[in-house]
């Protein structure tokens, strides 16, 4: 006897066997059948019975245990008739492919999640109908080179490809798609070795997470939560292509949407039932995959939303402090809705690029020009207590001279002696106050070439009257010989005098030890700029957010600094960060790029 005669065309039994290849609490197949079964609900003109089964095959295979299945499958629903059979992912296919002329003879197949090129292997056979999903390694490593600039490496992370169910196409792809980039594969490694080896990843790498659903150890793990395991301890950017490994680590990529897998098949198992021929519903892509990334792991590794490939979707972005805090952004809305109201003009008249640009580097220079009069007026006083010991030795010189003027046979070598010396205290007097003036000059963005090197001595010699106030041990360690960038010397000094002002604010409940070192040096065709302090350090949940606009530690700050200090390092087309020492303390660096010598 057959397990349930197929009705007559027309007169089909209002009910649905829905199978899916995986352990339906997973979230991502979990996904698909809620999608699935919210349309059907929706759509239906009259009550639809569901039946589903998980067959877990991407932890159990094997002869025995398909003939097992098999067994179930007819015994269970031997006396239930079924008007359609769903079937989700390409290994639960080829099983219904194979067991339908036995258990479920003349019943239309409609199915999902199948990879167009895992469908064009496959024997053709009538009565099927489904959508087809194109996941390609190659899109995958599209994402990396978003989020990695100058990506030189990838790491495959996942179980043997011969157990993936849904990525296990990959491994022919790799060889083509990753053509030009060194590639690893930690593919079926123990989850402790796995950690350790994604820990010490080299820069410039991405790693690509297909699925881990074993330990190889006799231990099994849901993918997201393989994911949330690996993402703890590993030192680059995940790229995943399943929406749902996006809240488990993954940074992004062009990722399966289970819904509208779900929805396909829904409305195709619709169809069907309500008389349509399933051979008469063409077999067509889902447009299941989608660009998407994962805010919070952008700003973990500083990608921006510009880096992303067009049309990407951002998922899980948190209002900022403006959303949060408008009372606190007062004092800043004048400048920013002048930029708004510039930019919106510009739009909106649709001016030359050149125009806009021109006009922001003025936005800046003014911008900058408004912060370098804050930091002149926090050095005021020791300025003045520095120009008081030149003016003073200047006087004292003067009066000397006098006395020995008066003198009979006055000493004309003394007197050579002391004017060398007025002219020393003069020429320091006229330094300090250049110094002063170059910070309150009111100067448009203009790169030259100038030496990094210079400019960091030029911040330190001017910040030494007021650490030594403040009981700071300023240190300096420049690179040998010119360090030469493109940049403005004013606004580059700017930057440096913001983070000794930082610096030196954090280190303010520190007794003693207070000390801030300053390097610079040459990385691969990068000049680099590094200042540290004994300070208590960053917030360890976001250290990169104290760059965000009105993002503050002090009771009187306005937390506008280091926004500006960002803006301009990237208008140098260089990149800012910040981290934490091991040995305590924080260090902020600065990359700019380096002219040929």
């Amino acid at each position: 006897m057959l397990p349930a005669e197929a009705p007559a065309q027309g007169q089909r039994a209002r009910s649905i066997l829905f199978l899916d290849q995986s352990d339906l609490r997973g979230p991502f197949y979990y996904e698909i059948f809620r999608a699935f079964r919210q349309r059907i609900a929706a759509d239906a003109q009259s009550h639809v019975t569901i039946y589903s089964e998980s067959l877990d095959l991407s932890r159990f295979g094997g002869a025995a245990h398909e003939q097992s299945l098999r067994e179930y499958l007819r015994e269970k629903y031997r006396d239930r008739p079924i008007g359609v059979i769903v079937a989700i992912g390409t290994a639960t296919l080829e099983l219904v492919l194979r067991w339908r002329d036995e258990l479920w003879p003349g019943l239309p197949v409609v199915f999902g999640l199948i990879d167009d090129n895992d469908l064009a292997r496959m024997k053709t056979q009538p009565n099927i109908t489904g959508g087809t999903v194109s996941l390609r390694v190659a899109d995958a490593i599209r994402a990396a080179r978003a989020v990695v600039p100058h990506l030189n490496g990838i790491v495959f992370v996942g179980d043997d490809w011969s157990r993936q169910v849904v990525f296990g196409h990959w491994r022919e792809e790799i060889r083509t798609a990753a053509a030009g980039l060194q590639v690893t594969e930690f593919i079926g490694l123990p989850m402790d070795e796995l950690r350790q080896k994604v820990e010490k990843l080299p820069d410039r790498t991405a790693i690509i997470y297909s699925a881990v659903y074993s330990d190889e150890e006799g231990g099994f793990y849901p993918p997201a939560v393989s994911l949330k395991f690996i993402s703890k301890v590993a030192n680059r950017p995940i790229v995943v292509a399943a929406e749902t490994f996006l809240e488990s680590g993954g940074i992004g990529g062009f990722v399966l949407q289970p819904e509208a897998i779900g929805i396909d098949a829904a409305v195709r198992a619709i169809r069907i039932i309500g008389g349509e021929a399933a051979s008469h519903i063409p077999i067509a892509p889902t447009n299941a995959v989608k660009p998407i990334f994962n805010w919070l792991q952008m700003e973990r590794w500083n990608v921006g939303a510009s880096d992303l490939p067009d049309g990407s979707e951002i998922r899980f972005r948190e209002p900022g402090l403006w959303q949060q805090y408008r009372w606190q952004s007062a004092l800043a809305v004048t400048v920013l809705l002048m930029q708004a109201g510039l930019i919106s003009v510009l739009l909106h008249e649709r001016r030359r690029r050149s125009d806009a640009e021109q006009d922001a580097r003025r936005r800046l220079s003014e911008l900058a020009h408004v912060h370098r009069q804050s930091i002149a007026g926090e050095l005021s006083s020791s300025i003045a207590h520095e120009l008081n010991q030149p003016l003073g030795s200047i006087l004292t010189n003067a009066e000397t001279a006098e006395f020995i003027l008066e003198q009979p046979n006055p000493d004309l070598r003394e007197l050579k002696d002391i004017l060398a010396d007025i002219r020393h205290d003069d020429l320091r007097a006229s330094q300090i106050i250049g110094h002063m003036r170059s910070l309150l000059k009111r100067t448009p963005f203009e790169l030259k070439d100038v030496d990094l090197n210079d400019v960091m001595r030029e911040a330190f010699e001017l910040m030494s009257a007021q650490a030594a106030t403040r009981n700071v041990a300023l240190y300096l360690h420049t690179a040998p010989g010119v360090l030469p960038v493109n940049g403005d010397s004013i606004q580059l000094q700017q930057v440096i005098l913001n983070l000794l002002f930082n610096a030196m604010d954090a280190m303010t409940e520190i007794p003693f030890g207070r000390t801030i070192i300053g390097k610079t040096e040459i990385d691969g065709g990068k000049a680099v700029i590094s200042i540290s302090d004994s300070g208590p350090g960053l917030p360890a949940e976001n250290p990169n957010g104290i760059f965000d606009p009105f993002f503050t530690t002090k009771e009187q700050g306005m937390g506008i600094g280091l926004s500006i200090a960002r803006t301009i390092v990237q208008a140098h087309k260089g990149r800012i960060w910040a981290e934490n020492q091991p040995e305590g303390g924080a260090t902020f660096s600065i990359s700019l790029p380096l002219l040929p010598r």
